[in-house]
């Protein structure tokens, strides 16, 4: 790696501009795959929309890859938590659908991926808070199918239930949803994955829904002992009276 420059530079190497071009981008790629959650802790949305881009702009330079559309579809998530958390409707919902076909096209290429299922629903289910009304007739039944396919897939993977109780979280207790039904899959989540720290962060949300504010203060400091940089963890927390 420290001869890299040289190599770059030398005038034998043989690489043209635009390889030179994609080497870079390449290199951009590798380190948003790192970088995602860590910004999405800070709520850093110019950084996780710079990600965004450059994985996106990679997708599309190689269309075939399953691997690349999916990696484009999970920065689109993170911005559509991040703008749903600083209450962006608006830009949440921009970034879902942008993120689900991303996905959808993942899934065209490889069907044959839980994790790609897992991520769909989540962006589904993020245009439902985004928009309600258009969210659930639009986006609803496509949510619940794909993380249902998730957990069918794979029933090990706590990311998979955490996804599909987020999902009944926002979903009106009339489609079967509300946070009842949303702290069974927390659950799950916890119970495959107890370090898992947005499980302990979703169901602290969803018992301070019930009105459990004792119950949900423990969740979500444990959820910030996992997580100490996660800005949202510590405003639901401060909002959460002890009682």
């Amino acid at each position: 790696m420290d001869n890299m420059p040289a190599l770059l530079n030398s005038p034998h190497n043989g690489l043209a501009p635009v390889r030179l071009a994609a080497i870079l981008l390449l290199a951009t790629v590798v380190m948003a795959a790192d970088d995602l959650e860590k910004l999405r802790d800070r709520q850093d949305r110019a950084s996780l929309d710079a990600h965004a881009m450059a994985l996106q702009a990679a997708a599309e330079k190689t269309p075939n890859d399953a691997t690349g559309w999916y990696r484009a579809a999970i920065a689109y998530a993170y911005i559509a938590e991040v703008a749903m958390e600083v209450r962006d409707k608006n830009g949440a919902q921009r970034a879902a659908e942008v993120g689900a076909g991303d996905a959808e096209k993942a899934i065209a290429l490889n069907g044959k991926v839980a994790d790609y299922y897992r991520v769909l629903g989540t962006l589904c289910g993020q245009v439902i808070p985004a928009n309600p009304i258009a969210g659930i007739l639009s986006y609803g039944k496509r949510a619940k199918e794909a993380l249902d396919k998730a957990i069918e897939m794979d029933p090990k993977s706590a990311k998979a239930f955490l996804a599909h109780g987020v999902g009944y979280y926002y979903l009106p207790a009339n489609f079967g949803g509300g946070p009842e039904n949303a702290m069974k899959d927390f659950r799950q989540a916890i119970a495959l994955d107890p370090r898992l720290a947005d499980a302990y962060l979703w169901m602290g949300i969803a018992l301070k829904k019930e009105h459990q504010n004792a119950q949900a203060r423990e969740a979500l400091a444990k959820s910030l002992q996992l997580d100490p940089d996660r800005v949202w963890t510590k405003d639901q927390l401060e909002k959460t009276p002890a009682q």
